[in-house]
């Protein structure tokens, strides 16, 4: 068998780009940012952010990231990590971009290392700070790399990407799913499009199709609540629930991985009493990042969420995917946005999410939006399950692979 080499990580890299310490000026276009929060799981989640093109030559003085790059969150949470496209970007805070040398580290190798729970335990082994904790340049350049030669690591790293690749085909897919619901939405309830030949009327919030009602959305809630917070309620970090935060939500998903945070059962029946989650509950963030939604689709056994997330269920009027397509919606996200309050860390309050006006049809009308709407979610939930069934694969193989366990054949 192959003897593997050990090495610092400065020792092997070609380039380490790093923005700490500098905050861009970032537009509604232009060129997409890198930013921490997309980083998750292995991949670039869609760009949220973004710079002016006339701004890239004068932000991006500390290097400029290439196609094939590794970038990884260096705190809150530490240790995401992804390969960089062809797009060209520009990088956020609390993101480094590592290149490996040409011929010795390969940059997908790498980043695969890095997720790996070898390379998650280097990292965190070099962890500092209390209240957010991350990693120094300093630190970083010293975390130990163990690899194999050039030719294994193509191997290795093939394998994993191509698993990967796949995800993020079907991310993609899903991307364009959510524009093409969002359009309809839109279609239906915000310009009424299907109503055009009809009667129209002057509303409280403005002109509307006769027939129609104005309706708050605590109208359309059965429930309204949120999550706990640990402090003086329970101590984090003990049992194997789940405690969901706004950073474990993405991509209008939950994500129950090793990012959460656990709870014993106690924590669970203390947060359960305050916030019953059930199948079909709408999930809102609503302080920091807010704006984020998520469906429970499934009856939830060992999870509850945070007192930053807001749990709402859709009264008999409206279904879970019409209330989905509301909170995704940009009037209601401009809207929250419009109505947040706070310094450094905003949040929307629950009165002013529950006070939001809309106008809602008959239930001949909600039906048939139901009937439109519901082809494409099944979709998107079914590449979600085929996503969960090529990320346990890859979990599986990772660190079989990066440990040299497994016998990689030559092609």
């Amino acid at each position: 068998m192959e003897e593997w080499k050990n090495d610092i990580l400065i020792n092997l890299l070609d380039a380490l780009i790093d923005y700490r310490g500098k905050t861009p000026k970032k537009t509604s276009s232009g060129i997409p940012l890198v930013t921490a929060k997309i980083i998750k799981g292995g991949s670039l989640l869609p760009y949220e952010e973004y710079i002016a093109y006339e701004d890239y030559d004068t932000w991006m003085v500390r290097g400029l990231p290439l196609p094939g790059d590794v970038v990884m969150t260096t705190e809150a949470p530490l240790g995401e990590v992804a390969l960089l496209g062809y797009d060209k970007v520009a990088l956020a805070q609390r993101v480094v971009t590592l290149r490996g040398k040409k011929g010795v580290l390969y940059n997908t190798f790498l980043k695969y290392f890095l997720q790996s729970e070898i390379g998650q335990k280097r990292l965190s082994a070099r962890e500092t700070g209390t209240t957010v904790t991350g990693i120094k340049q300093s630190e970083l350049r010293k975390i130990e790399i163990t690899y194999p030669n050039y030719q294994t690591q193509c191997r290795i790293g093939s394998i994993l990407k191509s698993l990967d690749d796949k995800i993020a085909l079907n991310n993609r897919i899903n991307h364009n799913l959510e524009e093409q619901a969002q359009a309809l939405y839109k279609s239906w309830f915000v310009d009424f499009e299907p109503f055009k030949d009809g009667k129209f009327i002057d509303s409280e919030i403005g002109v509307i199709p006769e027939g129609w009602e104005i309706k708050t959305l605590e109208q359309l809630t059965s429930k309204f609540g949120t999550g706990l917070n640990p402090r003086k309620n329970f101590i984090l970090g003990l049992g194997q629930n789940y405690y969901v935060t706004i950073k474990n939500m993405g991509n209008n998903r939950v994500y129950l991985d090793d990012k959460c945070d656990k709870i014993n059962n106690e924590a669970l029946e203390k947060i359960s009493k305050r916030s019953k989650l059930t199948k079909g509950d709408l999930l809102f963030s609503g302080i920091g990042t807010i704006g984020r939604v998520a469906v429970v689709d499934e009856e939830p056994v060992n999870w509850n969420t945070s007192e930053s997330v807001f749990n709402m269920h859709p009264s008999k009027e409206v279904s879970t995917v019409f209330l989905r397509q509301l909170l995704l919606s940009d009037i209601f996200q401009d809207y929250v946005n419009r109505n947040a309050q706070g310094g450094v860390q905003q949040g929307i309050r629950m009165a002013s999410l529950k006070a939001y006006k809309l106008s809602l049809p008959n239930k001949y009308v909600m039906r048939q939006f139901d009937n439109v709407i519901n082809p494409i979610i099944d979709r998107i939930n079914n590449n979600n399950k085929q996503i969960d069934q090529l990320s346990s694969l890859r979990d599986c193989l990772l660190p079989q692979l990066i440990s040299g366990k497994a016998i990689i054949l030559n092609e």
